[in-house]
Parts: C-alpha cells; sequence; structure tokens
C-alpha cells in the first residue's frame, strides 16, 4: 500500500533488485540468417500483390520484405523479374491410385505432374486404391508406397464406409485429415457408400472427436431414377445426372450436420442451383464447407463432343449459365476452394460410351493455367486465384504452414509467366496416363518454377530428385 503523507519519513533507499530470470519461453525465437532469397516484382502475399524480397531459412519464409532490399550475406538470390511468385498450390481432392491401381496413376507420376504444374502439396483420396484408407493398417500401406516416391508434400484422406465406424478414430489419431463418405456407388467395389442410417452414425461418431467430413454429395434414390446413360451422346449421360441429386443430397447433408453440430464439406460442387441453400446454412451457423473443380470453371456441356469420355466426370460439367452461376459464387466467397478431383485412368477405361467409361478427369499439372486463363477473361486476378487454390485448400484442411506467402509459413513457392500461352499436348504431361479433357486447349499462364521449402522441385516442367514428406493432421489453430 502506497503511504501519501507528504511529512512521511523519507525510506532507505531500497537494495537493487536481482536481474530477473530469463523465462525461455518468453525469449523471442532467434530468426536464422537467409539461404535463399526470391525477389519479384509480383509477390502474392495475403494482403495482395507487391514488389517484395522473400528470405527463406531452414524450409520456412522469415521475412518478406521490400523488393529492393539489400542482399543478405551468403544467400542464393533469385530475381523472377516480372514473373508472379505464387504460394504453392495445395490441391485437396487427388485420386492417385496407388497401390493397387497404379496402371492409373502412382504417387511418382501424380507428384510429378504436381510439382511440374506449380502445386506443393497435395491430400490423397481414400478409394481406387487397394486396400482402400479405411483402417489404419491400410493407412500405413499407402504410406509406406507414398514415401518412397513424394516429388511434394502428401496428406491422406481417411474413408467412412459401411461396418468401419470404430476405425474412425484410430484413423484420426493416425494423422488423416478427414474422412470421405459416397452416398451413392463410387465406381469402385471396395469403397461402398453409406445408406442414411450409416451416414448419420459415421457423422456421429467423426463429430465426436470434432473431425471433418467430405462428401460425394449425390442422391441416389433420385439418379436410379433417372434414365440410365448409353451410347455416345453427351445430352444423355448429362441427364442422367440431374442437377436435383446434388441439391437433394446437399440439403439432406445441411440437415444432419445441423442435427449433430457436424463439420462437412461438400465435395466437387457442380450444380450451382445448391449455393443459396449452402450460404443459407451457414448463416443459420452450420459448419459447411463447399469446393469446386477447374474443369466446372472452364468446360461447358454445349462443347463436349459425342463420344468424347475424357469429359466424363460425376458429378457432370454442365451448362454454360450454370457454370456462370458458380464463378458467381467464387466471386461473392460462397464456394471455399478450386481443387483438381484429378481422377485418371488407363485409356481403354475412357470408351466412348458415357454408360461405360470411367468418370474421371485428368487435371493435376494443369489445374493452374485452366483456372487462370477462365479467370483472367472474367476480370479476376492471381490473387483470387492463390486464394482459391492455395489459401482456402490450405485452411480446409488445417495445413497452417502451406497456402501463403508469409513470415512463418514453409517456403513452398509456383512462379507463373501470367502471360504466356502453351497449347496442351497430353504426350508431355506427367501424368502416367496422357488422357485429358484440356488435349489441344490454349491456356494462360506458364509455370516456370515449383519450390518446397526452398528447394527448386520443378524447372520448366522437368520434376528434380523427390524430396516430399508426408503429412498428418495438426491441431486446429
Amino acid at each position: 500500500m502506497f503511504d501519501l503523507d507528504p511529512e512521511a519519513r523519507a525510506e532507505p533507499e531500497p537494495e537493487p533488485e536481482p536481474e530477473p530470470e530469463l523465462v525461455p519461453e518468453l525469449v523471442p525465437e532467434l530468426v536464422p540468417e537467409p539461404e535463399l532469397v526470391l525477389r519479384s516484382r509480383r509477390v502474392m502475399t495475403p494482403d495482395g500483390p507487391r514488389a517484395a524480397s522473400v528470405s527463406v531459412a531452414d524450409g520456412r519464409i522469415v521475412a518478406v520484405g521490400p523488393y529492393d532490399a539489400p542482399d543478405p550475406e551468403g544467400a542464393a538470390v533469385e530475381d523472377l523479374g516480372d514473373d508472379v511468385l505464387l504460394p504453392g498450390l495445395v490441391d485437396t481432392h487427388v485420386h492417385v491410385n496407388d497401390p493397387g491401381r497404379t496402371a492409373w496413376e502412382g504417387f511418382g507420376s501424380a507428384t510429378r505432374a504436381a510439382a511440374a504444374g506449380g502445386v506443393t502439396t497435395l491430400v490423397d483420396m481414400p478409394l481406387n486404391s487397394v486396400p482402400p484408407t479405411t483402417t489404419v493398417p491400410a493407412l500405413e500401406v499407402k504410406r509406406a508406397v507414398a514415401r518412397r516416391s513424394a516429388h511434394v508434400d502428401i496428406g491422406f484422406w481417411g474413408g467412412a464406409v459401411p461396418g468401419n465406424a470404430p476405425e474412425l478414430r484410430p484413423l484420426h489419431d493416425a494423422g488423416v485429415l478427414g474422412f470421405k463418405a459416397f452416398l451413392l456407388p463410387s465406381g469402385v467395389d471396395e469403397f461402398p457408400p453409406l445408406a442414411p442410417d450409416q451416414l448419420r452414425t459415421a457423422l456421429r461418431e467423426i463429430a465426436g472427436f470434432g473431425g471433418l467430413l467430405i462428401v460425394h454429395a449425390e442422391d441416389a434414390r433420385l439418379i436410379d431414377g433417372a434414365r440410365p446413360p448409353t451410347g455416345p451422346r453427351y445430352a444423355d449421360f448429362l441427364a442422367s445426372r440431374p442437377r436435383a441429386a446434388e441439391n437433394e443430397a446437399i440439403a439432406g447433408l445441411i440437415a444432419l450436420a445441423r442435427e449433430l453440430d457436424a463439420r462437412v464439406h461438400v465435395l466437387h460442387l457442380s450444380s450451382a442451383d445448391a449455393l443459396p441453400l449452402i450460404a443459407d446454412a451457414r448463416r443459420e451457423g452450420v459448419r459447411i464447407t463447399v469446393e469446386t473443380c477447374p474443369h466446372f470453371l472452364t468446360l461447358t456441356a454445349e462443347e463436349v463432343p459425342d463420344g468424347a469420355t475424357e469429359f466424363k466426370c460425376c458429378p457432370p460439367i454442365r451448362e454454360a449459365a450454370n457454370q456462370d452461376a458458380l464463378w458467381a459464387g467464387l466471386a461473392a466467397g460462397e464456394i471455399d476452394c478450386v481443387v483438381s478431383d484429378h481422377s485418371p485412368c488407363t485409356a481403354d477405361l475412357k470408351v466412348g460410351d458415357f454408360g461405360r467409361a470411367w468418370g474421371g478427369i485428368s487435371s493435376l499439372q494443369l489445374g493452374l493455367p485452366a483456372v487462370w486463363t477462365a479467370a483472367r477473361r472474367r476480370g479476376h486476378t492471381l490473387h483470387d486465384v492463390a486464394r482459391w487454390m492455395s489459401t482456402g485448400p490450405a485452411a480446409l484442411v488445417g495445413l497452417d504452414r502451406k497456402g501463403a506467402i508469409e513470415a512463418g509459413r514453409d517456403a513452398d513457392f509456383a512462379v507463373l509467366a501470367p502471360d504466356e500461352t502453351f497449347t496442351v499436348d497430353p504426350v508431355a504431361l506427367h501424368h502416367r496416363n496422357q488422357v485429358t479433357a484440356y488435349a489441344g486447349r490454349t491456356l494462360y499462364g506458364v509455370v516456370r518454377s515449383t519450390w518446397l521449402r526452398g528447394r527448386k522441385i520443378a524447372d520448366h516442367g522437368t520434376p528434380t530428385e523427390p524430396t516430399g514428406r508426408l503429412l498428418e493432421r495438426q491441431p486446429r489453430t
């Protein structure tokens, strides 16, 4: 208590206090000396593009400084000039198919294609591999295969299938980033769909430990009631996967997420009709996010030739007016991210009959230029593209060290010449099978180089040695 009496007797001078003991956790972490500086007049930071120099040490960004900052002593310096420095893309929807269907794709070929296309992190889907990622032992098999040939960082989705509810928490604890479920047949027998009661059981379990369920949302009843596609006419295939099937499935998913207070994510949104449902649910506090894909933003039903089954995917590529509405949803922030849904197969499975052909678009290496080509035409910027294809997907799966160019993040970059064009030659792609709906298209945006934790992993389309790591789920911040 203070003595405020002015007549109070003066106290003797106190003895000097001992120097305070340093508390280790309060001592600022020493910033290491930069080993690498990348300088560009157009660096896509979270606040927008700026001329900057990006300093890297120990695989992380340590500073984003002025473009003309002095070069640190001993650091390697690369001046990118007018080429754009983007955060490395994060693609959270990739079917690698390894092990078991490596004739379709594999971790070596998929991650080479990713590196060549500016993707520095991908998340592997749990189906199309044998075994599927529905148990911890199956996850370990997949990790062992991936570890040998990862050119980029790799995370893993687990699977929610009938009867594996007891496996979900162990998979979560083992580090998967979430769980995928189908509401109708997936196309492979090893990964069956969840019936409504099984979906409820799985989602209740996942909500119990704070996990994420990602859903292929098409209503099986409505699709079973549509006329099945046969033959080469794309119009017949499109009619077999009506928008109502997506809309109905998403409405049901919203209702269940609201009831269970669960976190859910809608995969590969094709029907723009569902956007108001999702927006209304978010305003009510339902924890739902949504993605769309490059092919829905760049290809239209009107341009698909009959017999061109390289365009077949589920849900399908829809009409131009629907595409316009998807772009409006992106611009309004109603769609959280854009990811590839790279789902390749061997050429013999892309026969000319839309009823028999495998459904999937190969685009892992082409997503960035495909989206940028359409985005620039519609008045969007590369800052938008970075948000949709890097920051958004990283946030979806809680990879807090990915997805942005700022201090503390991994030094993952894509260097893009945005005004240069190239014509897609399937033979030049690193995908295992050179079948793609983009064949012959001229696209804007040439990926000059790709960097993973400060190391160049692709140079002018040629990947270097594998240096990728396997990622696990981190506690959300």
